[in-house]
C-alpha cells in the first residue's frame, strides 16, 4: 500500500486536534501544582534549566510523566512557545497521550507543539524542502511491500538469481544500510565479495526506481531529512530556528540516522532532552543502537544526567531479581532500581516443557 506524502502531517494534526478539543482545559494548573507531585529526580529532570539533558529511566519509573511535565514546565515557567516545541515519540498513540497529558496542565496551546514520531515529523519537512534532496513535493511513500515489490523488479533488471537473492531479504539489507547511512555508491564500494557486490547494484537499481516515481520508502523519510542537514545549511538553519527544544522518548530505540537528525537541529541551541533506558534495547534488529548514548554524551559533553530508579510498578523482589540480570549488561549506565510498593511475594521458578504449558500456568 502507497501512502500520500501528507498522511503524517495533516490527518496525524487532526487527530491531535480532535483529543485537544475534548479535553476539559479552561482552567490548566499552575506549573506549581504537578512539580509538587513529583520525586526528587523526577522534579530535577523536568525543572532542568536548559542545555542537554539525559534521563536514564528504569522501567515503571516515570518517564512520560517527567516528559510532558517537563513541556509543560518549559511552557508556563519559561514562556517558551509550544511552536518552538518538538517533542518525539515512536507512536502516533503516545505522541496524541502526550499531547493530551500537556494540554491538561498548559492549555490548548499544547496544540501549537510538533509531538509526532520520527517518521511524521519528518515525513512534513520533506513535504516542506524535500526539494533539496529530490524529493518533489507530492511524493509518494511506499510501505515495505510496496519497497520490497520494487526491490523485485531491480534485482531482475541486474539479472541476479531470485533464489539466493530474494526481494524481501535484500530489502532488509538495503534498510539497514540506509539506517547506518550508507548509499549505494558506499555500498558499492565496499562490497568485497560478489554477494556484497549484487545486493549494492540491486540497491542502486532500486534507489533509481524510487527517484524516477517520486517516492520514498520509511527509511528514506529518515535519511532524506539527514542528507538535507547536512547539504544546506540555510535548511538547518531554518529548523534550527523553529525548535528551540527537542524532547526524544525511547531513546534507547533510536537508530544512527535518528540521532544524527537530533543532534543537527540541536547542535545551535543546544536544548534537547533524551530519556531512555539501554537496558531496554530490545529492537537491534531494525536499527536501534544503544551505542546511541555513548554519542550524546560525546555530542554534548555538558549534559546533566539524571537517574530515574524509583519503580512505581513491581515489588522489591522482582527489582533484585531484574538487577542481577541487567548487571551482566556490559557498557551501561549503572542504576539499581528500587521500588515503592515492598519487599512483595518470593519470586516462583516454572520450568515449562512447552509454550502452552507455560501459558496455561501463567493463567
Amino acid at each position: 500500500m502507497t501512502f500520500p506524502a501528507n498522511i503524517y502531517s495533516n490527518s496525524f494534526s487532526d487527530s491531535i486536534s480532535a483529543v485537544v478539543g475534548n479535553l476539559d482545559i479552561d482552567n490548566p494548573n499552575k506549573s506549581t501544582d504537578f512539580i509538587q507531585s513529583l520525586n526528587t529526580e523526577q522534579a530535577q529532570a523536568v525543572t532542568h534549566i536548559g542545555g542537554p539533558l539525559l534521563v536514564v529511566a528504569g522501567a515503571g519509573s516515570g518517564k512520560t510523566r517527567v516528559l510532558t511535565n517537563r513541556i509543560a514546565y518549559l511552557i508556563n515557567e519559561h514562556n517558551v512557545s509550544p511552536y518552538q516545541i518538538l517533542a518525539i515519540t515512536f507512536t502516533n498513540k503516545a505522541a496524541a497521550e502526550m499531547v493530551s497529558r500537556v494540554a491538561k496542565i498548559v492549555g490548548p496551546v499544547a496544540n501549537k507543539m510538533w509531538v509526532s514520531t520520527f517518521h511524521s515529523a519528518c515525513s512534513r519537512i520533506l513535504r516542506y524542502d524535500g526539494d533539496v534532496v529530490g524529493v518533489k513535493n507530492g511524493f509518494t511513500i511506499y510501505d515495505t511491500n510496496d519497497a520490497a515489490r520494487l526491490v523485485d523488479y531491480a534485482r531482475r533488471d541486474i539479472g541476479a538469481d531470485p533464489k539466493r537473492f530474494s526481494a524481501k531479504s535484500v530489502y532488509r539489507m538495503i534498510s539497514s544500510m540506509k539506517n547506518e547511512m550508507i548509499t549505494p555508491a558506499m555500498a558499492i564500494e565496499r562490497a568485497d565479495m560478489d554477494t556484497q557486490s549484487t545486493v549494492a547494484k540491486i540497491y542502486a537499481e532500486y534507489e533509481h526506481r524510487l527517484r524516477n516515481a517520486n517516492a520514498v520508502d520509511f527509511d528514506d523519510l529518515l535519511i532524506k531529512v539527514v542528507e538535507m542537514f547536512r547539504t544546506s545549511p540555510e535548511k538547518l538553519a531554518k529548523y534550527q530556528a523553529r525548535f528551540q527544544h527537542i524532547l526524544v522518548d525511547e531513546f534507547q530505540d533510536t537508530n544512527l540516522a535518528q540521532f544524527e537528525l537530533v543532534s543537527k537541529i540541536a547542535t545551535e541551541h543546544r536544548n534537547i532532552t533524551v530519556v531512555g533506558d539501554g537496558d531496554q534495547s530490545i529492537y537491534k534488529f531494525r536499527g536501534a543502537d544503544h551505542q546511541n548514548f555513548g554519542r550524546f554524551e560525546e555530542t554534548f559533553d555538558d549534559a546533566e544526567t539524571v537517574i530515574l530508579n524509583t519503580n512505581y510498578r513491581s515489588t522489591e523482589n522482582i527489582l533484585q531479581a531484574a538487577n542481577s540480570v541487567i548487571s551482566n549488561n556490559s557498557n551501561r549506565l549503572k542504576k539499581d532500581l528500587i521500588s515503592d510498593k515492598g519487599v512483595g511475594e518470593a519470586i516462583t521458578v516454572f520450568y515449562a516443557a512447552s509454550d502452552r504449558s507455560e501459558s496455561q500456568y501463567v493463567i
